[in-house]
């Protein structure tokens, strides 16, 4: 019995008797680890290259052991590389195949490393490869917002406080908003790249190691742009996952708030969009039904990211330095939180470009709700009125609107005139909502032609990032 654990662990020295089959199970991490394979090899080829060139191991092991190597990995890509949840983890079934297929050099390749620094180099390539991809994904939705908003420049509708009707925007100036929130996005994934983007292979279990390693090669071939200044928090931090886990949910904060938006515009009440049919379903029940389950599933989604975040912290707080078992839970939350946030991602890249805008709904919309009140408080404004007072006047005009049922380009002038003689008979081009519109031409502001000017920006700082 104890010979046939030595035979199978490769830790199995220091014990007399077999794990238990639970046990062995329930600490197994292969099952969801093995996504880390194709990085894991990457690791260990720079690992065996740095070994023959700091001669710890022969040209000849060398050769053997990147051979052996790629044929794992591509056995791995063809998927007839066969995983052993007795051999725990990804690190050690390859290693386990390594010295299958090529003997005892294979025993060579774990020299100078600990699986505590394999792990954690493991997990920052694929996070490194998963962000690299994500920034793709956002600067293509940035890309898309831009080209909605450019084409919706004109396209007014209400602007709201409170969901309330409050003053006349764009489309346009709203998918910039949106378009705003993804730049920041964008900003923060591209910065906590520099902080995955760190080596800590050459740390060991967490003391280094007495071997006269060469951490700066490893770090070149591995393209990692710093190295790990401490062996000790090197192996045991994970912050870099934290950071990532939150910008993630800030991430995913944005995408549901937008995705609320597209189920409101999209229902009966607003019908200010049309969802294409490609991402909606219908019910089994009622068949005039069609459901925006796209935005719907992207919102319910956000929860699940927020909580591989909280998972994470948790995870994290109570640990002694360095490794502990624990952390083999920290993978699980961030595969997930990956996994979901870049298929969220491409759900909205697909689904924004084809909606279909109603326009005369949007303009509708806007005419309700006394829109232009703050233009008309304004215009007071102009004529030396101080804001607070005119602020009065206005909300008296929008009482005598509301005892008549009407708007407010619908009172009489009388009306304006018993309220406040410095309303004259020019406040009709004040209320008018296109007036209003274009009176905003400012930087940043929701004139179509300071809407243009903000995507003509907009592309430029795409195009330099």
């Amino acid at each position: 019995m104890t010979e046939r654990n030595k035979n199978t662990k490769p830790w199995g020295g220091r014990f007399n008797s077999p794990t238990n089959l639970f046990v062995e199970e329930f600490t197994a991490s292969v099952e969801f680890d093995q996504r880390l394979a194709l990085y894991d090899i990457e690791g260990s080829i720079a690992h065996a290259k740095m070994l023959s060139a700091t001669k710890i191991i022969s040209s000849r092991d060398e050769d053997l052991i990147l051979t052996g190597l790629q044929d794992i990995r591509q056995s791995i890509v063809d998927k007839t590389f066969s995983w052993t949840v007795g051999l725990e983890d990804v690190h050690m079934n390859i290693e386990h195949a390594l010295i299958s297929s090529i003997g005892d050099t294979g025993k060579k390749l774990h020299t100078g490393r600990s699986r505590n620094d394999q792990v954690a180099t493991d997990i920052r390539l694929y996070l490194r490869a998963e962000v690299d991809l994500l920034i793709s994904q956002l600067k293509s939705l940035l890309e898309v917002l831009i080209d909605l908003a450019e084409r919706e420049a004109d396209t007014l509708m209400p602007g709201y406080t409170h969901l309330q009707v409050a003053q006349p925007i764009t489309f346009g100036h709203h998918m910039l908003a949106w378009h705003e929130m993804i730049v920041r996005d964008l900003t923060r994934l591209k910065d906590s790249r520099k902080r995955i983007n760190i080596l800590p292979l050459g740390s060991g279990a967490l003391a280094g190691t007495t071997f006269s390693i060469d951490r700066k090669l490893v770090a070149k071939l591995l393209d990692f742009e710093e190295i790990s200044e401490n062996s000790l928090d090197a192996v045991s931090d994970r912050d870099f996952v934290i950071e990532f886990l939150s910008t993630a949910s800030l991430m995913m904060m944005h995408y549901s708030r937008i995705c609320e938006e597209l189920v409101l515009w999209n229902s009966q009440a607003y019908s200010f969009i049309l969802l294409d049919d490609a991402f909606c379903t219908g019910s089994s029940m009622m068949p005039q039904k069609k459901n925006p389950d796209v935005p719907e599933l992207i919102r319910g989604k956000t929860g699940r990211v927020y909580g591989s975040l909280i998972s994470l912290l948790t995870l994290m707080k109570s640990q002694p330095l360095a490794y502990n078992k624990d952390n083999q839970e920290d993978k699980e939350p961030l595969f997930d939180a990956v996994g979901t946030l870049s298929n969220c991602t491409r759900a909205l890249l697909e689904l924004i470009p084809s909606l279909t805008i109603n326009k005369n709904k949007m303009r509708s919309a806007a005419a309700q709700g006394f829109i232009t009140a703050t233009d008309l408080a304004d215009y007071l404004v102009k004529k030396d009125i101080p804001f607070r007072d005119a602020h009065e006047i206005v909300g008296r005009v929008v009482a005598r609107a509301v005892e008549k049922n009407c708007e407010l380009d619908q009172l009489d002038e009388s009306d304006f005139q018993n309220i406040s003689s410095a309303l004259s008979h020019d406040i009709y081009d004040v209320l008018n909502m296109d007036n209003a519109l274009m009176a905003r031409g400012h930087y940043g502001g929701t004139a179509p032609s300071a809407v243009l000017d903000a995507c003509k920006r907009a592309r430029k700082r795409l195009k330099n990032n």
